[in-house]
């Protein structure tokens, strides 16, 4: 249909009203933007505060002191711990630590899970099979104890964490990933593709990935505030960050025993991390429905 048809710009410049479809695909990406644009600003807000911490507070995070479980006052502001350490300096430089694992658990995890499930779902067969009975025999234990065991096995810390968890956790990507070669394979673009000669590689680069990509970045961004919340919890058991480096979830681990009485210890790693997923759930909420009005590509 031509722009002069119903709902195009010539109707609505003479007061023809745009088709209720039309105007409630706007509606939800417009919503859809907004939230989007928030998520970013609470993201950006918190990196720049953790990288910018020795300009927010002039105490390092292992620095002891003589107020001992100080509450929040004027010369710190979010107290002190059982060492007399600010809990500002450890809040901000260990939001660096997390925000450290969350980037490189999802991005090893999604990269690894995605070149696996691009070769699964395009070459079917006998590799498909291989790949994904790995990935059943995986998705068989839970995936937190599977991480707990492996970290215990190798011993306590942050490299102990990343190897545990790029050894399973590629598998959701991969499925993912498998799932949505599958349905593009049948595509007429990709057939085309496909009898114009083009190299293997070429056609899943060019023409696969791209399309595949959008619901891949949307689960990264839930991903991403699991992964954070698994090396906290993994911290909080005593198998990830070690002390005195500070780590939000070793930092609510610290402070439990307090928590009736100075209630700070614990509460302000705790807030953070609820931030932290706040601005990704809005983030990937935000990129669900810019998906959902057929404007990814675009």
């Amino acid at each position: 249909m031509s722009q002069a048809g119903l709902g195009g710009p010539a109707a609505r410049a003479i007061g023809t009203p745009a088709a209720p479809g039309r105007m409630a695909r706007a509606s939800l990406l417009g919503r859809a933007n907004l939230g989007l644009a928030v998520g970013c600003l609470l993201l950006a807000v918190l990196v720049f505060c953790c990288l910018a911490a020795p300009l927010i507070t002039s105490y390092g995070p292992a620095q002891q002191g003589p107020d001992v479980l100080a509450p929040p006052g004027a010369a710190h502001l979010f107290g002190t711990d059982q060492y007399g350490r600010d809990i500002l300096s450890r809040t901000l430089y260990g939001g660096r630590i997390d925000l450290l694992i969350g980037v490189v658990l999802v991005g090893v995890a999604m990269t690894l899970g995605t070149v696996i499930g691009l070769v699964s779902g395009w070459f079917g067969g006998w590799t498909d099979t291989v790949i994904m009975r790995i990935s059943d025999i995986g998705f068989a234990f839970p995936f937190l104890v599977l991480i707990i065991c492996i970290v215990g096995l190798r011993g306590p810390g942050l490299t102990s964490l990343f190897l545990a968890v790029s050894m399973v956790a590629w598998i959701f990507y991969a499925r993912l990933v498998r799932t949505e070669v599958l349905v593009l394979k049948d595509t007429n673009y990709i057939r085309s593709a496909r009898l114009s000669d083009f190299s293997t590689v070429r056609v899943l680069l060019r023409h696969v990935l791209p399309n595949v990509m959008g619901q891949v970045l949307v689960y990264a961004t839930s991903d991403f505030v699991y992964a954070v919340l698994l090396g906290a919890s993994v911290s909080y058991l005593g198998l990830g960050v070690q002390p005195p480096a500070s780590e939000w979830g070793a930092m609510v681990e610290q402070g439990q025993n307090f928590i009736t009485v100075q209630w700070w210890l614990s509460l302000f790693p705790g807030l953070a991390i609820i931030y932290l997923g706040l601005a990704f759930s809005l983030i990937g909420d935000g990129l669900a429905d810019v998906m959902r009005t057929g404007d990814w590509s675009e």
